[in-house]
């Protein structure tokens, strides 16, 4: 059963998958990070100082402290019930630059991968007795019809 194990995990597909898995959760590392320290801040301040990670609603305030609260942190350590939409964008910005990174990379390895096209053909078939002659062919050699 160990032998079997090993001969799984030492498939090209389930050790190349790995790899992709492992770096992709870097680059969404990376992307967040993007996103929450370098996107977001200017757009913020282009808005008039607006602090997306702290865009939330209250839903029911907490028992600790009264609103409004100051922070989201503030919220969740008051306790109250919060719907934060403002990481919900920041969610939506990384999501969307991801699946842009995605889209690119599946796009360049596509045209790696392209088949090349197949070369042109170098013969036709008789319109009369559908015999395989050449393409430069005038005469088909099988029935003399003129083509």
């Amino acid at each position: 059963m160990f032998q079997e194990f090993k001969k799984f995990v030492m498939r090209g597909n389930v050790v190349d998958m790995a790899v992709g898995i492992i770096i992709g959760a870097a680059f969404g590392a990376i992307v967040k990070s993007l996103v929450d320290d370098v996107l977001m801040p200017p757009i913020g301040w282009l808005l008039g100082n607006v602090d997306f990670a702290n865009m939330f609603f209250v839903l029911k305030e907490g028992a600790a402290a009264v609103e409004p609260y100051a922070s989201l942190d503030a919220a969740k350590k008051a306790g109250a019930v919060t719907l934060n939409y403002g990481m919900f964008i920041n969610a939506l910005v990384s999501f969307t630059i991801i699946a842009f990174a995605v889209f690119m990379l599946v796009r360049v390895v596509n045209r790696i991968k392209r088949e090349p096209e197949p070369p042109a053909p170098d013969t036709k078939e008789c319109p009369r007795c559908f015999t395989v002659i050449p393409l430069k062919a005038t005469r088909c050699p099988h029935c003399t019809s003129e083509l």
